[in-house]
């Protein structure tokens, strides 16, 4: 044997194999019996919406996991999806972890960079590095940012932030029959077409169970860490029309009704306390509610059919549930499986007063009763984009006030339902207990480290990290008696505030281009009055100073300022580099589809041109170049030697411009988006130098629309044109086409782009 080796090599060298001794370098492994971890997360799921929290939607399987699980009643996350999202992963309140508002602005601080900042860690990350877990994900991510969605950079996106695998979207949401963009591990999947019947819920759902069966099947041993984001019941309102048909009819008697329904419920249940009084209908300033005995019968008969297809969306997630759930006993794993289900935030208020079937461009173009209701029976396919109006939301949050980005309770109380036989037994805990403590998602990961036995680390690829800002509640889990972990916590969402303390909430309702002062504050005890209807901020001076003191110095250390003042500036400011994004862009046909954010850039709120180079013969037709989807886009096709562009507004109102016979031999085609102004575009369609055809007025497409990206020589998934669809599918062009290039015009003159002097001067007088 030989005295000499290598640097940092344990073992001993020779000249042979047979001569030396090998080492293995540890891997970091999990304690023997360490559980595995499912968590669950529904978007925009209210509080009330399902059966065990006093729910008429059928919701078996997880009335079942509670049913031998506990159930919490005062669980908090923050009022939005992906600062939730950031806090659930990483333990750390959500601007200072990068994400302090939705993951679609970038406005140059480090508590809206919507990136997962690089000085905390993730869930993922520490069960895998530490603990030698599996970790895979399914479903939603919404943790970076817009402009890195396409080919990144991918440093904020899941298997750069700690998992082995993902299956799903990176963006807010999607289309669930048609998803505009599914991402595998760190690559799109490239699908033209998907098969009939395909449903998004059911598809992450065969996902995750094909992800746990391989990691069990290759090493039994190896605990893992499932992390299932659903895209449901967040808009559009897409379900399957089986489970739409279950609840015809159910709604009819409307959301007051239904509200006075689940709260009898929720009292028989001993969901809510004894003495707890139902918040009355919402009646605050740009956050009411009309009563439902006040619409007309075509306005009842609208809003109850976005309400059954709401109800069958969460009906076709506790299917899955069952499916999962089903698969874990299969592989005799349930029994030790933490497994926890909740939702991101309270539920959307997003459809306003009257809901829509365009939720795309709705919020730009305002209600169109008329529109929606000539389409009530497509609710729910793949050919509307729908949100149930508000009234909705405030019977899912049930019994608190208002809803998802209010502060208030109804924006963050949500359902908490955790089951683990095997832990919670050996606990002596009595299935089915409900957990009254106020806990927040902050608090899962300490939770977990606690359970699994780990430490998180104090560095991050050489990095400190930040101190955690939740705190374990396994006590809390073992004794219905046991005192909160989660002392007080700091709550901010687009202007609206809010502090928690030792029972007691201090909390505004910010209305945008009003000052941020103190008159603003009301005061509550949650303790005895968690539905927040008795404002103790006159009787309890002191106690409102304490808090809002508080607020103000846990802001500027979670990196909470600057607030959103309601003037949109913080959508226009930009960084230089994405100038970039603007420049003309040639796609040569065989690309795959240009991703969302990546498309809007060449389009949004300006004119551009669009330049097809071909080698037409008068037997080729099929799509040339298709941008959008359902929701809303614009298509140029040749169909019976006919050169057409079709624009759809969204609403169901399709706008054909027809150039005429497209001559063999032809080699260009430019068709002109000019911007005149008042949000709408002319077109003009020009085929070799020669003016074709022109086309004024057409509405202007921008914000998230189109929702679906570009494709050149074919119109993959949702299709901008619904009866095109129908005849021939994706139709890819049968001809020769080399490419089509964007080239971006100028902003139109009433572009944002312009307003940002005046919005900035605006916005100081609230400085």
């Amino acid at each position: 044997m030989s005295d000499r080796s290598y640097p940092g090599f344990t073992g001993t060298v020779g000249r042979t194999f047979a001569g030396s001794e090998g080492a293995w370098p540890e891997r970091p492994q999990a304690r023997e019996g360490a559980p595995n971890i499912v968590i669950v997360l529904a978007d925009d799921l209210g509080y009330s919406d399902l059966g065990c929290y006093g729910s008429e939607i059928e919701t078996p399987h997880l009335d079942a996991l509670a049913a031998r699980g506990l159930r919490g009643t005062n669980f908090h996350v923050t009022p939005m999806c992906s600062p939730t999202r950031a806090a659930l992963l990483t333990g750390v309140e959500p601007h200072r972890a990068g994400l302090g508002t939705v993951a679609h602005v970038d406005p140059g601080f480090p508590g809206y960079a919507s990136e997962l900042a690089p000085d905390v860690m993730t869930m993922a990350e520490i069960l895998r590095d530490e603990a030698g877990y599996a970790t895979m994900m399914v479903g939603k991510w919404h943790l970076a940012k817009d402009s890195d969605g396409s080919e990144g950079p991918r440093h904020s996106w899941p298997c750069q932030r700690g998992f082995d695998r993902y299956y799903g979207v990176i963006d807010a949401f999607t289309n669930l029959h048609h998803p505009h963009r599914l991402v595998q591990d760190n690559h799109q999947v490239e699908i033209d077409q998907y098969p009939e019947g395909y449903y998004f819920t059911d598809d992450i759902t065969d996902q995750a169970i094909s992800m746990v069966r391989s990691q069990k099947t290759a090493n039994p041993s190896r605990p893992f860490f499932l992390y299932m984001a659903h895209g449901a019941v967040h808009a559009p309102l897409h379900a399957r029309p089986e489970d739409i048909e279950k609840y015809r009819g159910r709604y009819a008697a409307g959301w007051d009704a239904l509200r006075a329904e689940r709260f009898a419920r929720q009292q028989a249940m001993g969901v809510v306390a004894p003495g707890v009084e139902v918040a009355p209908r919402n009646t605050e300033r740009d956050h009411d509610v009309r009563p439902w005995d006040e619409l007309s019968a075509d306005e009842q008969r609208l809003f109850a059919r976005h309400m059954e297809v709401y109800a069958a969306m969460v009906d076709r997630v506790d299917q899955n549930i069952g499916r999962l759930v089903a698969a874990l006993e299969d592989l005799d794993e349930l029994d030790n499986t933490v497994f926890v289900f909740t939702s991101d935030n309270g539920a959307s208020r997003e459809g306003e007063v009257a809901g829509t079937t365009a939720y795309y461009v709705h919020l730009l173009q305002g209600d169109d009763i008329d529109a929606d209701l000539a389409r009530i029976d497509e609710i729910g396919g793949p050919t509307t984009t729908p949100h149930y109006p508000r009234g909705w939301s405030m019977a899912s949050n049930t019994p608190f006030r208002l809803y998802k980005i209010n502060t208030h309770q109804g924006g963050h109380s949500v359902p908490f339902i955790v089951s683990w036989p095997a832990g919670l037994d050996e606990s002596g805990v009595s299935a089915g207990e409900y957990r009254r403590q106020y806990q927040h998602v902050t608090d899962l990961l300490p939770t977990f480290l606690e359970i699994v036995g780990v430490d998180r680390p104090a560095t991050r690829h050489g990095v400190p990290l930040v101190d955690l800002q939740g705190a374990s509640f396994t006590a809390v889990l073992a004794d219905a008696d046991a005192p909160s972990t989660h002392r007080e916590h700091i709550v901010e969402m687009n202007g609206h505030r809010g502090y928690y303390r030792d029972g007691w909430h201090a909390v505004t309702l910010h209305h945008g281009m009003t000052d941020f002062d103190d008159a603003e504050w009301e005061l509550y005890h949650l303790d005895d009055d968690p539905t927040e209807l008795h404002n103790r901020a006159e009787s309890h001076p002191e106690k409102l100073r304490e808090l809002a003191d508080a607020w103000e110095a846990a802001a500027w250390e979670n990196h909470i300022y600057p607030l959103d003042e309601g003037v949109s500036l913080k959508y226009l400011m930009r960084p230089e580099h994405d100038a970039v994004y603007a420049e003309p862009v040639r796609i040569p046909r065989g690309t795959p589809t240009l991703e969302r954010w990546r498309s809007v850039q060449l389009i949004w709120f300006r004119g551009f041109t669009v330049t097809v180079d071909l080698d037409h013969r008068v037997s080729d037709e099929g799509v040339l170049v298709a941008h959008g989807d359902q929701g809303s886009g614009y298509l140029l096709y040749v169909r019976l030697g006919e050169l057409v562009l079709a624009h759809n507004d969204g609403r169901g109102r399709m706008t054909e411009v027809h150039a005429g016979a497209l001559p063999d031999g032809a080699r260009e085609i430019v068709v002109e988006f000019t911007a005149p102004g008042d949000r709408l575009w002319d077109v003009t369609i020009t085929v070799d130098d020669v003016l074709r055809a022109s086309h004024p007025g057409l509405p202007m497409l921008f914000g998230i629309a189109p929702f679906q990206g570009i494709d050149v020589g074919i119109d993959r998934r949702s299709p901008v044109s619904w009866a095109l669809y129908e005849e021939f599918g994706p139709f890819p062009y049968s001809g020769t086409l080399r490419a089509a290039t964007y080239t971006p015009g100028p902003p139109a003159r009433d572009a944002p782009v312009h307003l940002v002097p005046m919005l900035r001067e605006l916005g100081q007088r609230y400085e």
